[in-house]
């Protein structure tokens, strides 16, 4: 009897310890990656979640496209078109040379690039490129009926002005092509030497790059399927691919690795300076800082809305708080960090492959990304959420 009595003790115990596995915190994030998969908004996924100093969490989900026989990410070493979140490693770079005195935030773009003319556009400063208040449109098709990068260029230059410069923010890709321009003037060589010798060789973002080679397609995700082929390693915005595979913008090719190494360098910049030999804390902060006209947008990095009006969750969660700072890309991709939580989070996806719902696959991202968000949170602070004491 005693004998019995042991072995369902024993039993007992272990389904509790195998049921206390199932709920620890960290589950939360794959049951809301695993929903995004199974609802068909994307295949391929990887998170990693950590502090200014080490990795807390890191795993791969699904596979590169909807067939079961193509390869599982891997957080480390699989490839991603991360799409608009290329845009705050143009910030980072312009950080880099405001910081060595090379580049003047507040200086008028026509100072760096003579050919940007027109109506008000002498008002239009490198500032107004990075905090979206430029008064640019919020896009232009650069690569129709413009065959070539010289062309395309040209027609950038030329666009005018949608409103007056400096009062109202628009989110626009056209700010960040613009930037990159400058920072190849201010910076002497090609905007991708000039990111890879300022950002991606200091942060030790070793595998990421501009317009990966033919070597590295195997372990590169599709982003598209054009006649019934994945396409992987070609930058999925067309206006970049106009660019040359190499834009403000869009084009950089990176590993959720990669990414957290990138997070963790602007963590330590912001929240422990003495440990950043990379940017000093006076710039840092400069670049964190929303401006008074720039609504959410600081320089490169997008902060919250939030209590978005429609009742949705913040692109970041339902939990980010006043001080994180994050971009999201249209290839599903999100990356943001938290000084004062002394926490980031990287998550990518590739939602421009063939989604099964197109029309919903937004709204879809947008949920997942904040249950991912706020999963993250709790999970490292403990499992308590937001809101509880």
């Amino acid at each position: 009897m005693k004998t019995r009595l042991l072995l369902v003790t024993l039993c007992l115990t272990g389904a509790h310890l195998a049921s206390a596995q199932l709920m620890t915190p960290w589950r939360a994030i794959d049951a809301a990656v695993d929903d995004g998969i199974r609802q068909g908004t994307y295949p391929a996924a990887v998170v990693l979640v950590g502090r200014r100093d080490t990795v807390l969490y890191a795993k791969g989900y699904g596979h590169f496209t909807w067939s079961m026989s193509t390869a599982r990410p891997d957080p480390a070493t699989t490839l991603w078109d991360i799409a608009s979140i290329s845009k705050i490693v143009t910030a980072s770079a312009a950080a880099v040379l405001v910081q060595r005195g090379e580049l003047d935030l507040d200086a008028p773009v026509m100072r760096y690039l003579p050919e940007f003319r027109g109506i008000e556009k002498d008002q239009v400063t490198v500032r107004m490129l990075l905090d979206h208040t430029s008064g640019l449109p919020a896009y232009d098709a650069l690569y129709r009926g413009n065959p070539t990068l010289s062309a395309a260029r040209t027609k950038l230059l030329a666009l005018p002005l949608a409103r007056e410069p400096g009062v109202t923010p628009l989110y626009s890709d056209l700010n960040a092509m613009l930037a990159a321009m400058v920072v190849e003037e201010a910076g002497g060589a090609r905007f991708a030497e000039i990111t890879r010798r300022e950002v991606f060789a200091p942060l030790g973002m070793q595998t990421t790059l501009w317009r990966p080679p033919v070597s590295d397609m195997t372990r590169t995700v599709p982003t598209s399927r054009v006649k019934g082929r994945s396409v992987s390693g070609v930058v999925n915005d067309e206006n970049a691919r106009i660019l040359g595979g190499v834009a403000g913008h869009a084009g950089v090719f990176s590993t959720g690795r990669d990414l957290a190494r990138f997070a963790q360098s602007w963590l330590a910049a912001l929240s422990s300076p003495q440990t950043s030999s990379w940017l000093n804390a006076t710039i840092a902060e400069r670049f964190a800082l929303r401006g008074a006209a720039s609504g959410t947008r600081a320089l490169g990095w997008d902060t919250p809305t939030l209590r978005p009006d429609d009742g949705g969750p913040s692109l970041y969660g339902r939990c980010a708080t006043s001080t994180t700072l994050g971009h999201t890309g249209w290839t599903g991709t999100v990356i943001w960090i938290d000084p004062a939580a002394d926490l980031f989070v990287v998550f990518l996806t590739n939602r421009s492959y063939a989604p099964r719902n197109a029309t919903r696959s937004f709204s879809q991202m947008r949920e997942i990304r904040a249950k991912v968000s706020d999963a993250a949170r709790a999970a490292a602070n403990g499992g308590r959420v937001c809101g509880e004491g």
